[in-house]
């Protein structure tokens, strides 16, 4: 609990014991589709209780359990990918049957860069409809080679129609990228992280994905990828004072922006920011506080949901800032002075429950205090 209220965190991976990568080494390895996996409780359970113990130590009380992006291996064969899939999903139910006051699932889907994504709508009903789950990941690269088209293309549109139709919330993550300019990178995953979310954000907030699904929730990981570095015209420069009261918008200063092509007398195109603040929402999934205080300024409160990666990339180092480990978000939201407590309970519970309608079943719902 925290300040009353459930933690809600809603980025988190399966965790799984060794079987689990054996079996796709051997999937990839064999190129059998229709093999099958079955793990016991008791052969999941090591695995299951560190994750346990570590959302209590980070005062998590209910987190949105996903694939590990890095291993959904959609740039494979699409028969192998259905076969994963399938697998990747049972697996996550049975460790949320197994801890339902824990864990709601978070789907897989069959993506292929190859097929429409209608490809992914019967996966989609079955993890909502009968395995509980309330939202799904949407990989905007799943060939891991940028050739799919960007998340505003006609091509995402049955994944988007279905998602509004179900109420299910899709959560942009990326996987992997093939790019071989990245092979000298450390974890170049976290690059891939960074540049497709950026874009996925930018695409979603000049497009008019929203006119046509209004009731269509996505959640960007990360932040969102990357920070604003301009100022946007009427829009405010630090979302969490305005919030407070105090009037931080950007407006025209009357002068024209210099370079060659404006300043020899052509005018640029007013342009006015999508309203997108009942659609477009990002994760706090960044372990920098100095990022992470930024992103939530340029972002919103509003707009922000806990996301912890718990355990993840994260767990193995201290913060000297919190002496808490550094996928500890839930410690430097609270340790932020521009935050007070209404702010910290709405990334924390109230966001997640507004951004994730299909919680309402799997959570109770508190007053706003």
């Amino acid at each position: 609990m925290f300040y009353d209220h459930p933690v809600i965190d809603t980025h988190g991976h399966v965790s799984t014991p060794p079987q689990f990568r054996a079996f796709a080494f051997n999937l990839i390895a064999l190129r059998s589709p229709k093999a099958k996996l079955t793990l016991s409780d008791e052969q999941m359970s090591g695995a299951v209780n560190r994750h346990l113990e570590m959302l209590d130590s980070h005062r998590i009380d209910v987190q949105l359990l996903s694939p590990r992006p890095v291993a959904m291996m959609q740039w494979e064969e699409p028969s192998l990918v259905a076969t994963w899939t399938t697998v990747s999903n049972d697996i996550i139910a049975q460790q949320c049957r197994n801890h339902a006051s824990r864990f709601v699932g978070i789907a897989q889907l069959p993506q292929s860069a190859a097929h429409s994504t209608e490809n992914c709508v019967a996966e989609l009903e079955r993890c909502v409809g009968e395995l509980g789950f309330v939202g799904a990941i949407l990989n905007p690269d799943p060939g891991a080679d940028r050739s799919a088209p960007g998340v505003n293309d006609p091509y995402w549109f049955p994944l988007y129609k279905k998602a509004e139709e179900l109420r299910a919330t899709l959560i942009v993550h990326p996987s992997i990228s093939r790019d071989p300019r990245l092979a000298v990178i450390p974890a170049s995953f976290q690059y891939n992280n960074m540049a497709e979310e950026a874009l996925a954000t930018l695409l979603y907030e000049n497009s008019d994905v929203f006119d046509r699904f209004p009731k269509l929730k996505i959640v960007v990981c990360h932040c969102g990828g990357a920070l604003r570095r301009l100022l946007g015209r009427g829009q405010p420069v630090d979302a969490a004072r305005q919030l407070h009261g105090e009037d931080t918008v950007v407006r025209d200063s009357g002068e024209v922006s210099g370079g060659s092509l404006l300043g020899s007398g052509m005018t640029r195109e007013k342009h006015t920011a999508a309203q997108l603040s009942e659609n477009l929402f990002f994760d706090t999934c960044a372990y920098d506080p100095h990022f992470l205080a930024a992103a939530i300024c340029q972002r919103g409160v509003e707009r922000m949901v806990l996301g912890t990666e718990v355990p993840g990339s994260g767990s193995d180092l201290i913060n000297p800032l919190t002496g808490a480990m550094s996928d500890d978000v839930l410690a430097l939201i609270d340790a932020f002075p521009f935050l007070n407590p209404e702010d910290k309970v709405a990334m924390t519970y109230h966001n997640p429950m507004r951004v994730f309608p299909l919680l309402r079943d799997r959570v109770p719902m508190k007053a706003a205090s």
